[in-house]
């Protein structure tokens, strides 16, 4: 294994997705990486986090199903052959895209969690993991552009709440952390702020503490977001005090 390659197994040691020999190789690597040991110490924050989000007991056939259609899903090959230099210390970028990982964890929990345990048939389970494909990727480009730019603030009982915006693609994701459950027929509505008019920007699931979510709309002249709560299925316009307001970068 090449010696810049090792950079790259901080996010798939965290989820215990190396093989043998690139676990030992890592584990030796990490006791003299402090940025990896950073980045491994958060990917399993996360994954922790998202886990308990959306235990379920899969199902007795769910092994067989999947073992018999493995061999005829193909593997992705990597979007980018650059590797991070070791030398250099972590950018803005890098840092930018462990929040790219975990907005995409989030989503993979909130997308993909239980309905696709429960799917007994493996075409429908491929439908799934393509549609959750599709989103990821929607995500990854907000997340992931050169110019994207992050805000981030705190929610009442310690939620968080960060918003990522890229004017080059005209987008905003917003990203929500531990959000209290609304009450009951209620959800959280997202809104982009044009000059002070306030625009649906979709809403979250009611049932979800951790989500992230692709604001529906163009970015447009937008300077801001807000949260506000609202009857389920959402409303033309608030209705409710913010429950917080968030400037764009």
């Amino acid at each position: 294994m090449k010696s810049a390659d090792v950079h790259t197994l901080s996010g798939a040691y965290a989820l215990h997705a190396l093989p043998e020999d690139e676990r030992i190789a890592f584990e030796r690597h990490v006791t003299e990486c402090e940025s990896c040991r950073t980045e491994t110490r958060e990917f399993g924050e996360v994954a922790a986090r998202l886990g308990l989000a959306a235990t379920v007991t899969p199902p007795p056939e769910l092994k067989r199903v999947v073992m018999q259609r493995i061999g005829t899903v193909r593997q992705e090959g990597p979007r980018s052959a650059a590797r991070p230099d070791p030398a250099v210390r972590p950018s803005a970028g890098r840092r930018l895209s462990r929040w790219a990982l975990a907005a995409c964890l989030a989503a993979a929990t909130a997308l993909g969690g239980s309905a696709v345990w429960q799917h007994q048939e493996a075409e429908q389970a491929r439908d799934r993991v393509e549609s959750l494909r599709g989103h990821l990727d929607r995500l990854a480009t907000v997340l992931a552009a050169p110019d994207a730019t992050s805000r981030t603030t705190g929610l009442p009982n310690g939620a968080r709440a960060t918003v990522v915006t890229s004017r080059e693609r005209d987008k905003a994701v917003f990203i929500g952390t531990d959000m209290a459950r609304p009450p009951s027929g209620k959800v959280y509505q997202l809104w982009f702020d044009d000059g002070g008019t306030m625009r649906s920007g979709g809403l979250m699931d009611p049932d979800r503490a951790t989500e992230s979510v692709l604001m529906a709309g163009p970015l447009g002249d937008s300077t801001g977001m807000g949260i506000t709560v609202e009857p389920a299925g959402g409303s033309k316009g608030p209705t409710s005090a913010p429950v917080a307001l968030i400037g764009f970068g």
